[in-house]
This record gives C-alpha cells, sequence and structure tokens, in this order.
C-alpha cells in the first residue's frame, strides 16, 4: 500500500508540527522499534518528535536485588550509554540527541554491537560529537540532569511502565502520555500514518488507559 503524504508533511515549520515527545533508553530494543516508527511519522505527517532520555536503570535502581542476575547485569550496563547522551545535550544541546540515539542504536540494535566504550565512539564520531563524551559513561556528573529528564516523562504515565514513553496533544490541547506503542516491525508509510492516526484518536478520549496483548515475537530490525 501507497502512503498518502500530506502535501505540507515535510515543508511544515517546527511552529506549525503537531509536537510528540519521546522517552527512550538507548539499550531498549522495544524503544527502539517504536522510535524508527516515529521517524516514519515524520515523514508522512506533519509531526515533529522531541527526544528525552529516560532510564531503565533509574526505574529499576530499587528492584535489582530481586530481579533475575541477567536482567539486574543489563540495567548496571545501561548506565553507561544513558549517561553519554544526556551529557552530548547537556554540552552540545538538544538538536543532537535524535541523531546520537539513532547512530547508538543502529549499532546495539541492527548491528549487534557490544555496548562498549568503542561501539560509543563511534557512535559520537558519526554525528561529529567528541570522543571524549565516551568517558563520562562511567561518571555521574549529569546523573541530575539524567534522573530529571527520567521524571519527566515517568511522570506523565507512572512508575509501572518501561520505555518507550510517548507524549502527544490530547483533545484539550494538554499532552497525554502513553508507555509504547510497542510494535514490530517498525511501521512504515500508510501504517506508520495509520499507527499515529489512532495514537492521536485514543489519546482525544479522556478516559482511555490501555490496550494490550502477549508478545508472540520479538523486535524485527531492519
Amino acid at each position: 500500500m501507497t502512503a498518502t503524504v500530506p502535501e505540507n508533511a515535510t515543508s511544515v515549520t517546527p511552529s506549525e508540527a503537531t509536537p510528540a515527545d519521546f522517552w527512550f533508553d538507548p539499550l531498549c530494543p522495544w524503544a527502539w522499534m517504536t522510535s524508527r516508527w516515529m521517524l516514519e511519522v515524520e515523514k508522512v505527517r506533519p509531526v515533529q518528535v522531541r527526544w528525552h532520555v529516560m532510564s531503565l536503570a533509574v526505574l529499576n535502581e530499587d528492584k535489582l536485588d530481586t530481579l533475575p542476575e541477567q536482567y539486574a547485569t543489563f540495567l548496571r550496563d545501561a548506565w553507561g550509554p544513558v549517561r553519554v547522551v544526556i551529557a552530548a545535550q547537556e554540552l552540545h544541546g538538544d538538536e543532537v540527541v535524535g541523531p546520537l540515539y539513532t547512530a547508538l542504536g543502529t549499532r546495539f540494535h541492527n548491528q549487534a554491537k557490544p555496548k562498549t566504550r568503542e561501539t560509543i565512539v563511534e557512535a559520537l564520531e558519526e554525528v561529529g560529537l567528541p570522543a571524549d563524551l565516551a568517558d563520562l559513561a562511567d561518571s555521574d556528573r549529569y546523573d541530575t540532569q539524567l534522573r530529571a529528564s527520567h521524571k519527566e516523562g515517568i511522570d506523565k504515565v507512572g512508575q509501572e511502565v518501561g520505555t518507550p514513553v510517548i507524549a502527544v496533544p490530547g483533545a484539550d490541547g494538554s499532552q497525554i502520555a502513553f508507555f509504547g506503542p510497542v510494535v514490530t516491525p517498525a511501521p512504515k508509510g500508510e501504517e506508520a500514518a495509520k499507527l499515529w492516526d489512532g495514537t492521536l484518536m485514543v489519546a482525544s478520549i479522556p478516559g482511555f488507559y490501555e490496550i494490550k496483548r502477549t508478545r508472540t515475537q520479538g523486535p524485527i530490525f531492519d
């Protein structure tokens, strides 16, 4: 099916576009899938995504003793990439967050590269950021800002969720936030547009909270 692209979808100014705030952890494969959908939505609807970090490590830091060791190890490793992204944002501006996320996520998820300093340096260099930002993966220098960004997103949806969190305009113009949508593979073209339209539709219902079913397959990376 060929997408019907509105004439103004690629020519609107940021002030004319519908804002969509997106919170992600660079290591979450499901957030990665949803983020690729949102990039597709920007092509087929007049939408501007504003990228923010949240942290699975922060979200679960009081639960480590009760989690399976494999996931606890994953969470300990999750501090590094998100610290690098928040440091890049603080030092180089909001506009670097999306491109750096794409560079990191492509390596972590599509290319299955290790979550090492070398991989982070590759991503930083791809988007023209200093390689020494990778040193901040082991630093708590910007943890206050990281926790603030995380809190901003999680406060919109509550504690019993994960990443991604997406916030879109509701019926009265205020933001309505959801965990998800969780989808695989990332929809493209008209499928991406339909899912976006549906997201706005449910956000327009004041009492709507949740639709869910059991996942039967893992993330499908292009």
